[in-house]
């Protein structure tokens, strides 16, 4: 028979070891741990066994869900949220399903990964499905309901991923953005702003869509970035956070040419009111990230010959000049 105290992240707990049972209780403080743990000891001595049986159960699929419906829909953004319900319904939800929370163990959470991994998906992808279960047990060790989370750094990232993802992650040069402009600028002219734009300023796809004339302040050169559009609704940019970024003096002329332009496409199309949108499609409504990214980004770079890369790996801003 075993009956210890330990503290984890603030918390203290007693750990049960009997006849091939373990229990695990979070009391609080090392006072009162010790006296429970004196307590347990007594009982066991005396055969009452009460302590050792099973107490509320909680199955991870109703545990998961709970959390998911609460924590994430009040403090995450809608396509963090649709992530984690993907993860959960493909992958989580299928491998414990009805299991109580403190049964699933490492190995169980192991299988999972090394499984998926035997299915041809990638680490990253493997990752982003663990990264809601660990984030769920996390706050069932901080309410109380677990002593350890059993899915913490079971991705863990080795030099040779470090090494590959570097290498994957290859910027523009200098050189290579000025030749990406000049492609845009003769053969999708319409894009050169917005893609002169996300060069020089270094924001999101999504966040310089969502960008509107009245961020811009073009007496200090600069733009407060305070919203993104993703997946056609509007939300906070990626940090959740606004942000001024400065803008150089080419891109501020690129942006009142294009600030008239719009005046005459408002008065050509017979628009009530000039966009409130910077970067607009035909009909006056912000651009489709998506169709950007699926229609004119890879076309640009192969009239620029330049090599296929992603559009956030474009590169780093350029000075303020």
């Amino acid at each position: 028979m075993a009956v210890k105290i330990r503290e984890r992240k603030g918390r203290w707990w007693v750990f049960i070891d009997y006849r091939g049972k373990r229990k695990a209780k979070c009391v609080g403080d090392k006072r009162t741990a010790t006296t429970v743990a004196q307590k347990i000891v007594a009982k066991l001595a005396l055969g009452d066994l009460g302590v050792m049986e099973d107490k509320e159960r909680r199955p991870f699929d109703a545990y998961f869900r709970a959390w998911l419906d609460t924590y994430v829909r009040a403090h995450c953004k809608d396509s963090t949220y649709a992530g984690y319900e993907a993860a959960f319904r493909l992958y989580l939800a299928p491998a414990f399903g009805q299991k109580d929370v403190t049964e699933i163990s490492r190995e169980d959470v192991k299988q999972l990964a090394y499984g998926m991994l035997a299915q041809g998906k990638s680490r990253a992808y493997v990752k982003c499905t663990l990264a809601p279960l660990s984030e769920m047990f996390n706050h069932a060790v901080e309410d109380g309901h677990l002593a350890r989370n059993p899915a913490l750094r079971i991705m863990r990232r080795s030099r040779t991923e470090d090494g590959e993802r570097r290498e994957r992650a290859t910027f523009l040069s200098r050189e290579e953005l000025a030749r990406l402009l000049e492609a845009c600028r003769e053969h999708y002219a319409g894009f050169h702003p917005f893609v002169m734009c996300l060069a020089r300023t270094g924001m999101r796809i999504g966040e310089a869509v969502g960008l509107q004339w009245r961020d811009i302040d073009f007496g200090e050169r600069s733009a407060d970035v305070k919203r993104a559009i993703v997946d056609g609704r509007v939300t906070t940019p990626k940090s959740g956070k606004s942000r001024r970024v400065d803008l150089s003096a080419q891109l501020m002329e690129v942006l009142k040419t294009l600030h008239v332009t719009r005046k005459r496409e408002t008065l050509r199309h017979g628009w009530k009111e000039m966009p409130t949108w910077v970067f607009v499609n035909d009909a006056g409504n912000p651009l489709d990230p998506d169709n950007f990214r699926n229609r004119v980004w890879a076309r640009l770079l192969s009239k620029a010959g330049l090599r296929q890369i992603r559009i956030h790996d474009r590169g780093t801003p350029t000075p303020r000049c």
